[in-house]
């Protein structure tokens, strides 16, 4: 069975590959390369996953920003601060909100927080357009619908929030007790404790945790159409409405009618392959160096 999910893995590859060889042809690696100018036009037969690639970092790596730390005071509280009789209720609706299916996250996104928060933070960060360094992430006025890519960020920062929390929580829940008494006999406070035994031994779990909470975001498809705008303006602006590689490829597959559009998706998805599978290879990575790096620190 183990070897089964090898072969399926490099199965799902190479259908993808085989399956893009047109575009791969055509395009070379300009398909993927960054360029001044977003190019996808269906009409013209001119494909360029760069602004896709762009869009799904961005909204992912930004919802990271949002997320981490929300969850990481979560975890906190449920493992080390929060009464037994408050814990147990939490920990259940935190799990129950990752259960929630993404279609109804959009559809709330939609009708309740673009309009209440989505928007408003929108005009905020829209001041940021004239500062020098950042001006090119903040340029041009929000849609009124709010729909952008701060819009599919915040999203997923919360569809994500959850999944991140409840690991956290467990990894907390999971180191001795002996830990924290050691740390408190030697005259530690609580939060000394939490800060500088509890997270430093607990690295390798919380960044498992992350990257967990990062891969559903690279992958999140529903939530994201229908928030993002799905609008490809030329701009790298976070308040303008864009693409992500699972929002293309949802919201045009069934509408491409022409092979070159078609492969030119399929290569997209295969992308987005690569992305996630490298992200778990070098996570992986780091989560060794950690264990060995505790295991030294231990054994001293």
């Amino acid at each position: 069975m183990a070897a089964l999910v090898l072969v399926l893995i490099i199965s799902i590859g190479g259908l993808l590959w085989v399956s893009s060889q047109a575009a791969r042809a055509k395009f070379g690696w300009g398909f993927v390369l960054p360029t001044s100018e977003f190019a996808w036009n269906p009409v013209t037969e001119n494909f360029q996953a760069w602004p896709f690639i762009y869009g799904t970092l961005l909204t992912s790596l930004t919802a990271l920003v949002f997320a981490v730390p929300v969850s990481l005071g979560v975890a906190i509280f449920l493992a080390e601060l929060s009464p037994a009789w408050l814990r147990n209720p939490v920990s259940w609706m935190i799990e129950l909100l990752a259960a929630i299916p993404s279609v109804i996250y959009g559809l709330w996104g939609i009708y309740v927080f673009l309009p209440a928060v989505v928007r408003p933070i929108g005009v905020f960060l829209g001041a940021l357009g004239s500062v020098p360094f950042v001006q090119i992430f903040f340029e041009g006025p929000m849609p009124e619908s709010g729909s952008s890519l701060l819009a599919a960020s915040i999203v997923l920062a919360i569809m994500i929030t959850p999944t991140i929390s409840a690991i956290t929580r467990d990894v907390f829940l999971a180191i001795s007790a002996d830990q924290r008494e050691a740390s408190l006999a030697l005259g530690a406070t609580r939060s000394e404790t939490i800060l500088r035994v509890l997270v430093p031994y607990g690295g390798s779990g919380i960044l498992g945790a992350i990257v967990l909470g990062l891969g559903r975001a690279l992958g999140e498809t529903m939530a994201v159409t229908m928030v993002i705008g799905n609008s490809m303006l030329g701009s790298y602006s976070m308040l303008q409405p864009g693409y992500s590689m699972a929002s293309v490829v949802a919201s045009q597959f069934l509408e491409a009618t022409e092979e070159l559009h078609v492969t030119a998706l399929i290569e997209v998805g295969l992308v987005l392959f690569c992305i996630t599978l490298l992200l778990n290879i070098f996570a992986r990575w780091l989560v060794s160096r950690i264990d060995r790096k505790n295991a030294v620190t231990a054994g001293a």
